[in-house]
């Protein structure tokens, strides 16, 4: 297996000058392409900044991050907003859509900043809006989306622009549990058909269940490293 995702020794710490606390402390970590994985842990156990680490929304105090052999951390701004753009894919736990457009305008927004074709953009937003279930509410906006709805449209927008992976943070959380159901029957099957890695934040025991390798997390420090078959 190809490792697309390589953290080394990684620390994070807050309030250094007074009394420190470590977000993270020496995480060390592998991720391979294709894998389905779930970060779990208490809250405070660095499962949210490891995340942010991996995406490059936060800066680790020592330590880096490599994907495909690039080193982001050491990268400037500009350069990680593009690097991101191509390469890495959002979910939220708050959804974070965009309220004035409609839903398809949503999966079609990162397309937009990528410059793809319209032609290819149509192609591939109306393939996810049926993927996801949600064809007959193209032309609504978030707020005429129930959560779970709101949700499925954030995964579609996120797999929109095909990213190496996809980082989700508790996107379960809101859900009840058919639509929970749901968004993890869709994210599974789109790993297994396009290769695509995926890595949950997640207290979800649903989440955890389903995932093919579960990392847990505890005062910052990696404690189990659990590989299985589901």
């Amino acid at each position: 297996m190809q490792t697309v995702i390589d953290a080394h020794n990684l620390v994070k710490i807050y309030d250094a000058e007074t009394i420190p606390v470590y977000a993270l402390n020496n995480v060390h970590l592998h991720i391979e392409r294709g894998e389905f994985i779930a970060l779990k842990g208490p809250s405070g156990s660095g499962k949210t900044t490891l995340l942010n680490m991996i995406g490059g929304l936060d800066k680790p105090n020592s330590g880096h991050v490599e994907i495909n052999g690039v080193n982001i951390t050491t990268m400037k701004e500009n350069e990680l907003i593009d690097y991101r753009l191509h390469n890495i894919g959002f979910v939220f736990q708050a959804y974070n859509l965009i309220p004035v457009l409609t839903a398809r305008e949503n999966v079609e927004f990162i397309m937009l900043l990528q410059k793809t074709p319209a032609q290819e953009r149509n192609k591939r937003v109306s393939e996810l809006l049926n993927e996801v279930g949600l064809a007959d509410k193209a032309d609504k906006r978030p707020s005429e989306l129930s959560g779970g709805q709101q949700q499925r449209i954030a995964v579609a927008r996120a797999l929109a622009p095909k990213p190496q992976f996809i980082l989700a943070d508790e996107p379960t959380a809101n859900l009840d549990s058919v639509s929970a159901g749901n968004l993890l029957d869709i994210m599974s099957r789109l790993n297994k058909e396009e290769q695509m890695t995926f890595i949950f934040s997640t207290h979800d025991q649903r989440v955890i269940d389903r995932a093919r390798r579960v990392i847990t997390l505890e005062d910052g420090k990696l404690v189990a490293d659990e590989k299985r078959d589901t």
